[in-house]
């Protein structure tokens, strides 16, 4: 009896096919197109995983920049003097007491901003 390929090729297509199910028109019925699909949407993937880093940094430093801005400094100066006081805090840490306890950020940036 000859062998075949055709359940692996069909499970191998399958497999690709579920991957693109909620695209629209052609792509999610023609193999071919399919294949395309998926390989240029794990590219998107790779890359925005690395752009998503910048885009909370970028919004950490918004929310820094804006309540700082409130006390009466600015972003760089406050930055300076968290790291001339030796106070570890990271911006993630500090957008977030920023919105969720100002009174303990303040006490933070009174700190940092000592001399």
């Amino acid at each position: 009896m000859r062998a075949t390929n055709g359940p692996v090729t069909r499970q191998r297509r399958k497999a690709i096919k579920k991957r693109v199910s909620g695209a629209w028109g052609t792509k999610h019925t023609s193999f071919k197109i399919a294949r395309q699909t998926v390989l240029r949407s794990a590219e998107y993937a790779y890359r925005d995983r690395k752009a998503k880093k910048r885009d909370f940094r970028k919004l950490w430093i918004s929310r820094i920049n804006g309540s700082v801005r409130e006390l009466g400094y600015n972003y760089s100066t406050v930055m300076n003097g968290l790291k001339r006081n030796n106070i570890l805090i990271n911006r993630k840490m500090l957008s977030e007491l920023a919105i969720h306890n100002p009174e303990v950020f303040k006490l933070i940036i009174e700190k940092a901003i000592a001399k």
